[in-house]
C-alpha cells in the first residue's frame, strides 16, 4: 500500500461514478472495473450497483427501477475486469424486466433480476419514521470514530469513501466490548459530493450504499465485532426496492434491524427515510457470519 490517506469529498465521489461508468461491450454487455486501492475481494455494493447500471441501460429512460433481488455467489477478483451480460426477460406496457449476470474467467461471482416500472399514481402510504432519532449535524463524522481506533483502521484508512457514513450508536469494527448490545443499526448517508442528475445513477448508488451497513446490525444484536475477537462475514444475497423519488447526495437515514439469525447466516432488513422523513427504499440481505479463525 502507498499509505496515502483515504480520498474523500468529490475526488471520492469522481472515483466512485468511474466504476459505474461501464463499457459498453455489446448490444447487452458491458464491461466493468474496480477501484486500485481496495479489499481484497470485490465490495458487494459495487457490483451489484454496476449489475443495475448495465441493466438499466437497456431500458426506456422513462421506466424507474423499483426492485432488484441479487445473489452473490463467488468471491470477485478486485485486480480483474468484471463482465456483464444483460437479457431482456420482458418489455410489457407497463414495466420491464431483466437480469444482469456478472462475470469473471467466464463463470458468475454475482446475478440480479432488476424490474422497471413507468411511474403512475395510486394509493399512498408509509410507515412511521424512527422516534427521537439524532441528525447526522448531531453524532460523530466517519473520521472522528476512526481516530478513537486506530489499531482497527488498516486498509480502510486507505479505500476511498464516497459516502459520508454517521454512526447513530457504535459501529461494528470498534475493539471487542466497546460496543453495546442494541436491537436497532441507525447510520445517516449520503453521496460525499454531487452526483449528476441522471435517476438510474442514484439509485445505483443508493444500491452502492444499502450493502455497507446492513450486515452488521446482526452483530449489533449481541453487542458483537468485525474481525479480531468478533466475527467475519460476506453478503449471500440481497434485495432492495424502491419506493419515492430520493437524490442519493442528500441525507437520509439507513434504519437497519436483524430479526433472525441462526446456521451461521444472519438476515437483515432496512428502511430508508430523507431528512423529512419520506421513506425512500428498503432492502433485505442475507448473509454468513462466522466467528474469526472458525
Amino acid at each position: 500500500m502507498n499509505g496515502r490517506p483515504a480520498a474523500t469529498g468529490q475526488a471520492a465521489v469522481d472515483q466512485l461514478l468511474e466504476v459505474l461508468d461501464l463499457d459498453h461491450t455489446g448490444a447487452t454487455s458491458f464491461r466493468g472495473v474496480s477501484p486500485s486501492v481496495g479489499p481484497q475481494r470485490v465490495f458487494g455494493g459495487q457490483v451489484a450497483g454496476q449489475a443495475l447500471v448495465a441493466a438499466g441501460r437497456t431500458v426506456d429512460p422513462e421506466r424507474f427501477v423499483h426492485s432488484l433481488h441479487g445473489y452473490f455467489v463467488r468471491p470477485g477478483d478486485p485486480a480483474e475486469p468484471i463482465d456483464y451480460q444483460v437479457e431482456n426477460v420482458r418489455d410489457g406496457r407497463s414495466f420491464s424486466v431483466r437480469r444482469s449476470v456478472a462475470l469473471q474467467h467466464d463463470k458468475p461471482i454475482f446475478f440480479m433480476s432488476a424490474s422497471f416500472q413507468r411511474q403512475e399514481q395510486a394509493l399512498e402510504h408509509q410507515a412511521p419514521t424512527p422516534p427521537d432519532v439524532p441528525g447526522p449535524d448531531d453524532v460523530p463524522t466517519m473520521s472522528d470514530r476512526l481516530a478513537r481506533y486506530p489499531e482497527r483502521l488498516g486498509i480502510w484508512g486507505q479505500i476511498p469513501r464516497p459516502i459520508d457514513v454517521r454512526y447513530v450508536g457504535e459501529p461494528g469494527w470498534v475493539r471487542p466490548g466497546d460496543r453495546p448490545a442494541d436491537p436497532y443499526q441507525r447510520v445517516w448517508m449520503r453521496i460525499d459530493g454531487k452526483l449528476p442528475d441522471d435517476p438510474l445513477l442514484h439509485a445505483c448508488a443508493l444500491t452502492y450504499a444499502s450493502d455497507l451497513t446492513l450486515l452488521d446490525s446482526v452483530l449489533s444484536v449481541h453487542g458483537e465485532v468485525w474481525g479480531p475477537g468478533g466475527l467475519v462475514g460476506a453478503s449471500l444475497d440481497h434485495a432492495l426496492w424502491f419506493h419515492r423519488s430520493f437524490r442519493a447526495d442528500e441525507w437520509f437515514l439507513y434504519d437497519c434491524w436483524s430479526p433472525s439469525a441462526s446456521g451461521a447466516r444472519g438476515l437483515a432488513t432496512g428502511r430508508m427515510f430523507t431528512l423529512d422523513g419520506r421513506h425512500i427504499a428498503s432492502a433485505v440481505q442475507e448473509g454468513l457470519l462466522r466467528r474469526v479463525g472458525d
